[in-house]
């Protein structure tokens, strides 16, 4: 992400929104009835605001499979460490390199394929599973958004399936980039594939060198349930949200997570879909704040509280999985998942999360949670 940037701040982005998790899940089975006509043409807006997605309370959990799907390839700028370092995690921005397709399944018909492992329990059940993807489509060139709605999917030891998105799709484009997320219910696709190696290919990212820079990637979110685990509230939202460009505290995104009832000392966690957050470009946070006032800022080892949204793929600051490649600085591609429990620690009937753009901004895409539950 570069100096001229793209322009948020006129937007004036201040969204608050209150979600209930004892809201019916989205995605819950219809009544019998007369067959429904051929589903339209999937829309496109600038702004989707987040809403739930699913939720449940059972024995199990959330697990989630991640990778970025474009990468550098040679420093377009002075003095900014060469691309080999920042692959393995130095400091770098996107628009400071030419960047060019990751491609691991040496498959001449497919471009930007990248792998990742999905770690679903043994003997666990898929309930619900979700994947997510999306970037920047103005580069060095200029992707048509009418493939938006389209990837290749492949299970563990599986040929590609054509997934395509079913909801509105996020798409926005300004004076620098054009971004958009798009996602669909994969649900009977990974209760088959299950766990393992899942390779996600043809996402519609543009490569090259510009200001803005280069960015996308995939992230594959699952619920499941496990006689052999706690109950627990599991929680997915999702929505298509700019933070604006220096805005800080003034212009952030909201969202508030109610009927938890968390017991004092529960264990939690909570992950992060972003797109376009720069390693050590600061300013950008998430705090998490209780029913009884306690807020924490949510951060760790690898995602400091003032730069949370790096371009890692971490949980609890550390790698979690396996991933073809396995970069460190994803450069503008974030999908992390954060230690809850402090926030926990007296109780929670509901949680606040509070995310602010860092003094270049960014896109959110996705939140899940998932917190211990009494039943």
């Amino acid at each position: 992400m570069g100096s001229s940037r793209r322009i948020l701040g006129a937007l004036g982005l201040l969204s608050c929104l209150a979600l209930s998790a004892n809201v019916p899940a989205a995605d819950a089975a219809a009544p019998p009835g007369p067959a429904a006509p051929a589903a339209p043409a999937v829309r496109e807006m600038a702004k989707v605001p987040f809403t739930q997605r699913y939720q449940s309370v059972q024995r199990g959990g959330l697990v989630r499979a991640s990778n970025s799907s474009i990468g550098c390839r040679r420093e377009e700028a002075p003095d900014v460490e060469p691309c080999a370092d920042v692959k393995r995690g130095a400091a770098g921005v996107n628009s400071d390199f030419d960047m060019f397709y990751s491609e691991v399944d040496k498959d001449p018909d497919t471009y930007n394929s990248t792998r990742a492992e999905l770690k679903v329990p043994q003997g666990a059940k898929v309930s619900y599973a979700r994947l997510y993807w999306g970037g920047n489509l103005r580069v060095g060139e200029q992707k048509p958004p009418e493939d938006n709605g389209r990837v290749l999917v492949a299970e563990p030891g599986g040929a590609y399936k054509e997934v395509l998105a079913d909801t509105v799709i996020g798409h926005r484009s300004d004076a620098g980039s054009d971004a958009y997320q798009a996602s669909a219910d994969v649900t009977p696709l990974v209760r088959k594939g299950g766990a393992g190696m899942w390779t996600v290919s043809q996402l519609n990212i543009a490569m090259g060198n510009s200001e803005v820079g280069a960015w996308g990637g995939w992230t594959l979110v699952v619920a499941y349930e496990h006689p052999q685990e706690p109950v627990r509230r599991i929680s997915l939202w999702d929505g298509f949200e700019g933070l604006d460009a220096g805005a800080g505290e003034a212009a952030g995104e909201t969202v508030e997570i109610a009927g938890l009832d968390a017991a004092a000392g529960s264990a939690g966690k909570a992950g992060v879909v972003a797109y376009d957050g720069d390693r050590g470009t600061l300013g950008d946070s998430l705090t998490v704040t209780s029913d009884r006032g306690r807020r924490i800022n949510v951060s760790d080892a690898e995602n400091p509280f003032n730069d949370v949204m790096n371009s890692t793929i971490t949980e609890f600051g550390h790698p979690s999985f396996v991933r073809q490649p396995e970069h460190v600085n994803n450069l503008g591609y974030d999908a992390d998942v954060f230690d809850l429990s402090p926030a926990l620690s007296g109780g929670a009937h509901s949680l606040s999360f509070r995310f602010t753009g860092e003094s270049q901004g960014q896109f959110l895409g996705v939140l899940f949670v998932q917190t211990d539950a009494r039943r």
